[in-house]
């Protein structure tokens, strides 16, 4: 599949709330909901030449805790994997926004 930055990822707020209410529903209220990453990481990963899109991959940290990896993706849908990498971002909670439809 040939990738071009332009996909349509547009989804209504009423299912996005439905699904994280689903996850929440499926775990104990201490784990982690979501993750935060700012803006100059996210840029950073974009302005990657050959990037049109980024990736984000599960992962467990040397603690158990869950991370998100995120990389840069090119045309071909290849992983940029030599390029910057995002980690660590900051978890909910601790870091959670005020209530909202996605996270209460």
């Amino acid at each position: 599949m040939s990738f071009t930055g332009n996909e349509n990822h547009d989804f209504p707020l009423g299912t996005a709330s439905e699904w994280t209410a689903n996850y929440r529903n499926s775990n104990p209220s201490t784990s982690t909901k979501a993750h935060y990453f700012g803006k100059t990481a996210i840029q950073s990963i974009f302005d990657q030449a050959g990037c049109v899109g980024m990736r984000i991959y599960y992962a467990l940290d040397e603690n158990g805790a869950k991370q998100l990896i995120i990389v840069g993706v090119d045309a071909d849908g290849n992983d940029l994997y030599n390029g910057l990498l995002a980690e660590r971002g900051y978890p909910c909670p601790t870091y959670c926004s005020a209530a909202n439809p996605l996270n209460s």
